[in-house]
């Protein structure tokens, strides 16, 4: 069998196209992956005390994750949401509640009105972090007794 050759300018221009396609295909399968943002907030609040107001980012989602870790009386929990801060207008939430014994139960809404539950971070469900304005929020403690804890952020 006699196989025939391809010319010297024939093979070069074959290995552009190929290197023109790879380069084109590459380009578009690269991922632009950001290091997410975080804020962590620890808390100590006397009974029926309140932290100062946190200001969560705008126009994008944000995980709000928090924690009790008071162990006596056993208030240990944890609760999720995830949160959209519209700015001067409101803010938007769905989540999961802190279990307290039974099933956990979804958290969501949409307020800009001070004191609008959000989420319950403990047990006991006294630990909650609450809508403190149209741009903020705040965790709020309505127990008889000193909860610890801690907020993270991530956005």
């Amino acid at each position: 069998m006699r196989m025939q050759k391809f010319s010297r300018p024939g093979v070069i221009l074959l290995a552009t196209v190929v290197a023109i396609i790879t380069s084109v295909v590459v380009a578009n399968a690269t991922q632009s992956i950001t290091t997410p943002n975080a804020a962590f907030i620890s808390y100590s609040l006397v009974a029926n005390a309140s932290s100062a107001p946190i200001t969560p980012a705008t126009n994008r989602s944000v995980l709000v994750m928090g924690c009790c870790t008071t162990t006596a009386p056993l208030d240990v929990g944890v609760g999720q949401v995830s949160l959209l801060h519209i700015p001067s207008y409101y803010i938007q939430w769905v989540g999961v509640e802190s279990y307290n014994g039974s099933p956990s139960t979804i958290t969501s809404g949409a307020n800009s009105t001070a004191g609008t539950h959000i989420v319950y971070i403990d047990f006991s469900h006294v630990v909650a972090i609450q809508v403190a304005s149209a741009d903020t929020i705040l965790i709020h403690n309505i127990g008889n007794s000193t909860k610890s804890g801690n907020v993270t952020l991530v956005w």
